[in-house]
């Protein structure tokens, strides 16, 4: 039976590890507190650098030693930004966890930041820029978010051409010294490992870690309401958020449900109505999306110039009409809980994914809870709690986003 042991390392940085001594492999998901959030204004961009910087050499060892100390082990290992976090993570054999741990630790605390990794690493955040011009959805989705979130957490994550023109090699290592640090850090380790053994090696591999806190500028409120942005292609990309439960809402496993009415495969009410009925679409879908800053449902419909407007229509009255006009029955009811109990276990088979719930959950809740938890929490939701949850939810002010070749018209409020 897996075990859950959070503990304050002597650094500051909070370890939590999920024992599961019924596996062989281990997976660690490093949070540190410096998100794409926390770049400055006049450099966005510093987050996704220090993200591709991170894989480029780290205490002794260049790029190319690094990438081959990783693969002797048999170790993965990849980087990401976040809104508030750069996450470091990797997946292992467990007794390979010793030798794993230290080159992560000089991955954190002695990246190598060298001048032709960071001009290298810089070309790719530009190219990587210059793709959304060819990608009309992601476009979309980039746009509903910066329209429905306040500044700087409605930021795409991938900077700007200014931003990274201002960037340069010294103070990017400069920064990422300074507020790389322990406090507000999450370790997250899942896995075949004794807890006490882990605590022990990464208290002597980050002893002296330490850093100011960084902190975030604040900018213009979201706008919301309706957006377009023009363009000829022969497709239509809308994309509809709306407010939801946020973290560690008694609500949320109730609107976890809902979306699994509304978006939970073939037989879900949006891909029924919108591309099964109708045919109005090639693509339909709605995730839920809860944190402890922010809670949104996104929707979205792909389709044809000619079907836009009512694929809109459409998608709009079914996210508003689950909302008590049409009450949930109780084949969707079963059909959505079935779903999502299934993804719990199957997330339970993967240390990785295991890793990155825990170091969610003790970021959004405050503490970590084990499979068990998170299946009784759905089990406690009953069809007439969440018939009366859909008739009393709000779902706010909506940002609708669309890209395409004319504007729609929104639905009334």
């Amino acid at each position: 039976m897996p075990t859950i042991t959070t503990t304050t390392l002597d650094c500051g940085a909070t370890l939590v590890v999920e024992k599961n001594f019924a596996v062989q492999s281990l997976a660690l998901h490093f949070l540190i507190p410096v998100g794409d959030a926390h770049d400055p204004i006049a450099h966005e961009g510093r987050a996704p650098m220090w993200s591709e910087l991170l894989l480029r050499g780290a205490g002794d060892l260049d790029s190319r030693a690094q990438a081959d100390a990783f693969d002797m082990l048999g170790a993965t290992r990849s980087t990401n930004n976040t809104r508030l976090y750069t996450k470091l993570a990797s997946t292992m054999l467990a007794d390979r966890f010793d030798d794993a741990s230290a080159l992560l630790a000089d991955t954190i605390r002695r990246p190598r930041f060298e001048q032709a990794s960071f001009d290298a690493s810089r070309e790719l955040c530009l190219q990587s820029l210059a793709s959304l011009a060819d990608d009309p959805q992601e476009r979309c989705v980039l746009g509903a978010r910066a329209k429905h979130y306040p500044s700087p957490l409605n930021r795409s994550g991938m900077g700007t051409e200014a931003g990274l023109a201002s960037l340069t090699r010294d103070g990017l290592a400069a920064d990422w010294s300074r507020f790389a640090q322990p406090d507000g850090a999450i370790l997250a380790i899942a896995g075949n490992i004794d807890p006490a053994h882990a605590a022990d090696r990464l208290n002597d591999l980050l002893n002296g870690w330490s850093g100011d806190r960084a902190t975030m500028e604040t900018g213009a409120d979201a706008p919301r309401g309706y957006h377009h942005e023009h363009d000829d292609a022969q497709q239509v990309q809308i994309i509809v958020v709306h407010d939801a439960p946020r973290e560690p809402s008694a609500d949320v496993a109730l609107e976890r449900v809902l979306i699994g009415v509304l978006s939970g495969g073939m037989s879900s009410r949006l891909f029924t109505e919108v591309r099964e009925k109708r045919g109005l679409c090639y693509s339909v879908n709605a995730s839920y999306s809860p944190t402890k800053e922010t809670g949104t449902v996104t929707a979205y419909v792909g389709t044809t110039p000619e079907r836009a407007q009512e694929s809109l229509d459409v998608l709009c009255a079914e996210l508003h009409r689950i909302n008590g006009e049409a009450p949930i029955t109780r084949e969707e009811f079963d059909r959505a809980v079935n779903g999502i109990k299934s993804r719990i276990v199957f997330s339970g088979e993967s240390t990785r994914g295991r890793a990155a719930s825990l170091a969610a959950d003790l970021h959004n809740r405050g503490s970590a809870r084990s499979l068990d938890e998170i299946a009784a929490q759905i089990d406690a939701v009953t069809l007439e709690s969440l018939n009366a949850y859909a008739a009393s939810r709000s779902l706010g002010t909506l940002t609708i986003q669309t890209v395409g070749p004319t504007p729609l018209t929104p639905p009334a409020p």
